[in-house]
């Protein structure tokens, strides 16, 4: 039996990376969860669109995981919960907008009625299983982000979430700097902290700027306008909201997650100043220079409706010459490919194209540098473990601890972190990996479902159909299509099935009486047929019928 007072960390996604973030504490035998979210696809991962991370170690544990921590509605840590509690089995804490947000996802994949969730309020603390735990109300792009205080017996250790210092942003509370301070003076064993934007300087910029900004910016534009952002950046949509009221523009949403967001939000008494929005179908009934479009989309994915507007495939909405795109949002690391040719897409049909590096449009909602240092100096932790980022990011937060006299621990996906006053150790290892979401179902990343696909999307497809008489003879000429590889009127393909159905004649006669040996046979033909001139390994299979 473990020992009750230990303490293990173990972060099975997010590390390391962007998004996925799915965090494990250990108190004694008892397990808790903290964020479960997905990831979008990069230039790395073109065979898929949704990642998420791999629950195997916890799921196999799951009589001893005693609840799930959601610090904030963002996709990266709440996205997964509807794909992967199936698995995790245990009650669901958030606060009332994350809650609110979470319902909607669970109701679409008919989990609701199963996913017991508490509401905990903004700041409220709370009991866990073994788990004593408090939120600290933290600034971020969605409203009611929280920091998350465990209190155990090896010491106080902070779960930061996202966040960061601004004194004013417009919806919400700023972050509480006060119970930070108690914290600090109680004394902090370890900061579980975010580290995102650490590597820019200096402190961060408010979304009151970005306000007075995008209003100014909004009554100078002539046609339509669009802006694209997160849709969970209740304060941007609301920021946007008012800047077209101010130049005399009406708001339609454009997109099912701002849909159901505009919902969430005005459930938990959000944008209540804000008159509602016209669905996409309503918009084409006002005149272009009233109406202002709120557009999903902002980070390249493929089926959002940004990315069918820019090519004039959307069922209700386009955009064309003098009309306007307003990018307020970043692009996630992965993504850049993906965004430039939807901005290129745009600008083709002449569209006007602005982004933050044109007007300031957008503020990160993740601590910069100057932020993260103000934090430390504040809570004083003895031990900083950076999370949720890249390795430059990892290690431009560890840099900036080791300044002010703090340990960083370095981890990776899967490593145990046993998190004692004396020492902190990384003890084990667990299984980690990723899922993909295709379709409804969920793959391993690198199983053989994903990996023919990549497979075929680089080498391509063969594939051969033959028919027999019932001793195992051809009748008539076989047929080879090569999509992906090769044109049906190519001579090589030509070349291909005739050396294809040379080497069936040649396959001996004990391997004609059983069809799965017939078809082995008939693979290695194949292979054999195509040669090593296409310089290619493409997936080969075959069609057998026996008449």
């Amino acid at each position: 039996m473990n020992d009750m007072t230990e303490l293990e960390f173990l972060p099975l996604g997010g590390t390391g990376e962007i998004g996925m973030n799915l965090n494990l504490y250990r108190q004694g035998e008892s397990w808790l969860a903290v964020d479960c979210g997905i990831g979008f696809s990069g230039n790395d991962t073109p065979e898929a669109e949704i990642l998420l991370p791999d629950p195997v170690f916890i799921s196999e544990r799951r009589k001893d995981l005693v609840g799930l921590v959601i610090t904030h509605a963002h996709e990266d840590h709440l996205g997964a919960v509807a794909h992967l509690w199936p698995q995790l089995g245990c009650p669901v804490y958030a606060t009332p907008f994350a809650a609110a947000v979470l319902r909607r996802k669970l109701g679409e994949a008919q989990l609701l009625q199963q996913v017991p969730i508490h509401t905990i309020p903004t700041g409220g603390a709370f009991r866990v299983g073994e788990f004593d735990l408090s939120f600290i109300p933290v600034t971020h792009s969605v409203p009611e982000a929280q920091a998350l205080v465990l209190r155990t017996p090896q010491g106080i250790v902070v779960h930061t979430g996202d966040w960061k210092f601004d004194p004013n942003p417009l919806v919400g509370p700023p972050t509480d700097i006060a119970a930070f301070e108690v914290l600090g003076r109680e004394g902090v064993l370890a900061m579980v902290c975010d580290s995102t934007n650490v590597r820019t300087e200096g402190p961060s910029a408010s979304e009151a700027d970005v306000r007075q900004e995008m209003t100014k910016l909004i009554a100078t534009l002539e046609g339509r306008v669009a802006v694209t952002c997160f849709a969970s950046n209740v304060a941007r949509v609301e920021t946007i909201a008012k800047a077209a009221k101010a130049a005399n523009r009406v708001v339609a949403v454009v997109g099912r997650s701002l849909r159901n967001l505009e919902v969430a939000a005005r459930e938990c008494g959000y944008l209540s100043d804000v008159a509602p929005f016209l669905s996409e179908q309503e918009a084409n009934s006002v005149p272009d220079d009233q109406i202002l479009l709120i557009v999903t989309g902002s980070q390249g994915e493929p089926r959002s409706a940004l990315s069918r507007i820019a090519v004039d495939t959307h069922p209700n909405i386009s955009l064309g010459e003098g009309d306007n795109v307003i990018y307020s949002s970043r692009m996630i690391p992965g993504n850049e490919q993906a965004v430039i040719q939807v901005q290129d897409n745009l600008t083709r049909r002449g569209v006007n194209v602005i982004t933050d590096r044109d007007h300031l449009v957008h503020v990160s909602g993740h601590a910069t540098g100057g932020d993260v240092r103000r934090l430390y100096a504040m809570v004083k932790p003895k031990y900083l473990v950076p999370v949720h980022g890249e390795w430059r990011h990892l290690t431009a937060n560890a840099a900036i601890a080791q300044e002010l006299d703090i340990t960083p621990i370095l981890l990776e996906d899967g490593d145990i972190l046993n998190m004692k006053d004396a020492s902190f150790d990384v003890v084990d290892t667990a299984p980690t990996g990723r899922l993909v979401l295709d379709g409804g179902r969920l793959l391993q990343m690198n199983g053989g479902v994903l990996s023919a696909r990549r497979r075929m999307l680089f080498n391509g497809v063969v594939l051969g159909s033959f028919a027999v008489d019932e001793e195992g003879y051809l009748i008539g000429d076989p047929k080879v299509s090569a999509p992906g590889l090769l044109d049906a009127e190519d001579p090589e393909t030509a070349r291909v099935t005739e050396e294809f159905g040379n080497a069936l004649d040649e396959i001996p006669d004990e391997l004609r009486e059983n069809d799965v040996t017939f078809r082995d046979a008939a693979k290695t033909a194949l292979r054999r047929a195509l040669g090593r001139k296409l310089q290619k390994r493409p997936l080969v299979d075959v069609h057998l019928l026996r008449v």
